[in-house]
């Protein structure tokens, strides 16, 4: 522990990468708070590098169980492993029974967290969310660095992660990119699902008419967004591009999208990333909301849709018509990459 520190935290972080990103205003608050306590980040191994780019994140454990996994064996023998670390107070931000178990077992004196699950014998500190009073899921993170109230938290800073000049070049010299041009990133994947990727075609259009202007497009996702950067490619007339699809580490692409010009995504983790690295954002909302998630940046630009069954929060669109985001033309995702591009940073 740092010498004259008055708190030694254990946070347990989400298991997303955009509500990761979103902690990170969770941890600037403690530290604004405290400059010398300490804060450790148990999170699943695909989030942590993330963690290394939060200057307030001291240190980071890998949670060995994968997402949805109770595995009561393993979570008490790493929180019995925890207790030599004498964590002083442990924020639990998922609101899942099985997430608060370690720091239990940790025997770690002050456990903070929102109620749910049945969890509140193991919790000190279980405290009733009326969710009308934290509309926004920072708030409710942000909240639990203070004592327990019922007004959402006034002044939340912003999340804003961290590059380093040498490992941006390493990854430009990967893939054989040059920053000669303006980049302009799109980010068509959502681990959510369906329900919130802006069709393919769409995506090829605003690309076309981008590369037609002298500007080259990169195409980020993971793996599993394979199918549709493919379904992309085949609608791209120039080849100013380069699809980056499942190749990159999550470091990389946070090194990548830092030197984008604008960045156009789905709802998704990226899109936080892009937010929390200062870059202009085109957000494209299909079943979900910026209402509960918004990227927390200035130069930000949220489109939806004002169809009567949006929002729906569905996986799949109920009706098979997506209209949500089916209806949202590039012509208008293009007018905002274009706004976006002008005003000053």
């Amino acid at each position: 522990m740092k010498q004259n520190s008055s708190e030694n935290f254990l946070i347990v972080g989400p298991s997303w990468v955009g509500d990761m990103v979103m902690a990170q205003s969770l941890f600037l608050s403690l530290k604004a708070q405290d400059a010398y306590c300490e804060i450790t980040v148990l999170a699943p191994d695909w989030t942590r590098p993330l963690l290394k780019r939060m200057p307030q994140v001291d240190h980071s454990i890998g949670l060995p169980v994968a997402h949805g996994e109770l595995k009561l064996r393993e979570r008490r023998a790493l929180g019995k492993s925890l207790r030599m670390q004498k964590y002083s107070s442990a924020i639990i931000l998922p609101n899942s029974f099985k997430s608060a178990l370690i720091p239990f077992h940790a025997n770690i004196p002050r456990r903070i967290g929102w109620r749910g699950e049945w969890r509140n014998p193991v919790l000190t500190d279980c405290r009733k969310l009326i969710p009308a009073n934290f509309p926004l899921m920072v708030q409710r993170f942000v909240a639990l660095a203070s004592q327990a109230c019922d007004e959402p938290p006034t002044d939340i800073p912003r999340p804003s992660l961290t590059t380093d000049p040498d490992n941006v070049d390493a990854a430009l010299q990967s893939f054989g990119l040059e920053t000669n041009a303006p980049v302009l990133a799109i980010c068509p994947g959502a681990e959510y699902g369906t329900s919130k990727q802006w069709p393919a075609a769409h995506y090829a259009k605003l690309a076309n008419v981008m590369m037609a202007d002298g500007w080259q497009v990169w195409i980020f996702g993971s793996a599993s967004d394979v199918a549709i950067a493919g379904e992309i490619e085949r609608g791209l007339d120039a080849h100013s591009w380069s699809n980056l699809v499942g190749n990159t580490s999550l470091a990389q692409a946070i090194d990548l999208i830092s030197v984008a010009s604008v960045v156009v995504s789905n709802d998704s983790g990226l899109m936080h990333i892009a937010a929390a690295l200062g870059k202009p954002v085109v957000g494209i909302y299909g079943s979900t909301s910026p209402d509960f998630t918004p990227p927390l940046a200035e130069r930000v630009k949220l489109l939806v849709s004002d169809i009567d069954c949006w929002p729906c929060f569905k996986r799949q669109c109920p009706y098979g018509h997506l209209r949500c985001l089916q209806e949202l033309e590039p012509l208008r995702v293009l007018n905002s990459v274009k706004e976006l591009h002008m005003l000053p940073e």
